[in-house]
């Protein structure tokens, strides 16, 4: 599958971005501090007219970065231009203004539709909070057009989300954050709760609509064999911090950091022969995903990774002490390990 062509036209320019939140039931027996280090000093840039894929284990910070992006949390400290815009401070009146330039899918679509709306008051709702001055007859026929774009018809809205299946509900999930013409969209694992039949058709949708409505994406998921099919390019993110970034092919084809390789890994293969074949090169993590309340000193991936002796033996380095930052291995490459900063 070829990716179309994706501008250098910067959307997003993420610099330095921390999210930390208060634990209230912070206890002072406890190991742990009382912040949790959700989003940890990323740094990031998102281009017009591509999908960037973010994906590592739950508790990451994934679904915190992409909520910050669209101004549903707000940032510790750190700085995020929206075309060249400062967006962190904007106060109520101008993120009015830009807040119709990005929406949100989520992952759960029933919990996320009201059931006491049929479908034609959920996809109209958003013309009714930003354009009061519409006529009832056109925000039928906007509703009207948007069910068709998402696969469904007129017939559609006076139903109810509970008479949905799963991915109709995630079409109309869809169907409403495409209203107000948006050019960012957060995709927050929008096909995990789906059969994996149901995820192939919603992705083919969100590429389809992305091709005719130039639309950007930030897609979010655990999964890497379901970003593969939809992302330009692939930011591996791990408690907190961005540790992998680069175009889709290269994160597949020639992984650094071993946190990725691990999760490659993981990828199940449907051949069972192949997948025999493959037993041995599984890469099991050590231990578990360390608490974003306490961190890892030095490199945070430290506590689990299977490349920490040889960067100690060879390199005399640290991991367990010493930090690394994203550096490029190559120009659309950047990783953050000890083991290729020497190299």
């Amino acid at each position: 599958m070829s990716h179309r062509h994706i501008s250098m036209e910067i959307l997003y320019n993420i610099n330095n971005l921390n999210i930390h939140f208060l634990n209230n039931n912070f206890n002072i027996f406890s190991k742990n501090n009382n912040i949790n280090k959700a989003v940890n000093d990323v740094n990031l840039n998102i281009y017009k007219g591509e999908t960037l894929g973010l994906v590592g284990e739950s508790g990451s910070g994934k679904s915190t970065l992409g909520k910050a992006l669209i101004k549903l949390i707000k940032p510790t400290t750190g700085s995020i231009l929206y075309k060249g815009q400062e967006i962190t401070e904007l106060e109520r009146d101008d993120l009015r203004k830009i807040r119709k330039n990005f929406q949100i899918i989520f992952q759960d679509p029933y919990a996320s539709l009201n059931p006491r709306n049929n479908v034609s008051q959920i996809i109209s709702e958003p013309f009714l909070i930003h354009d009061k001055s519409l006529s009832k007859k056109t925000i039928f026929e906007k509703t009207e057009y948007l069910l068709n774009l998402v696969g469904l018809t007129s017939l559609d809205m006076k139903r109810y989300p509970h008479q949905f299946s799963g991915g109709q509900r995630q079409r109309i999930g869809i169907a409403r954050a495409l209203a107000l013409e948006p050019e960012f969209i957060v995709c927050d694992e929008p096909v995990s709760a789906l059969d994996v039949s149901i995820q192939a058709q919603i992705i083919n949708l969100l590429k389809e609509l992305q091709k005719k409505l130039n639309l950007t994406y930030l897609f979010i998921s655990h999964d890497l064999s379901v970003v593969k099919k939809v992302s330009t390019r692939i930011a591996v993110m791990y408690l907190g911090k961005i540790v992998e970034i680069s175009t889709r092919d290269a994160i597949y084809g020639d992984a650094k950091h071993p946190y990725t390789q691990a999760l490659l890994s993981a990828i199940p293969t449907p051949n069972p022969r192949l997948e025999k074949k493959r037993k041995d090169k599984k890469i099991i993590l050590e231990g578990d995903l360390p608490s974003p309340f306490n961190p890892p000193k030095g490199c945070n991936f430290s506590t689990r990774c299977f490349l920490k002796e040889e960067v100690k033996n060879n390199l005399n380095i640290n991991c367990n002490l010493i930090d690394i930052e994203l550096q490029d291995t190559n120009k659309n490459h950047q990783v953050s390990c000890h083991f290729y900063n020497k190299q």
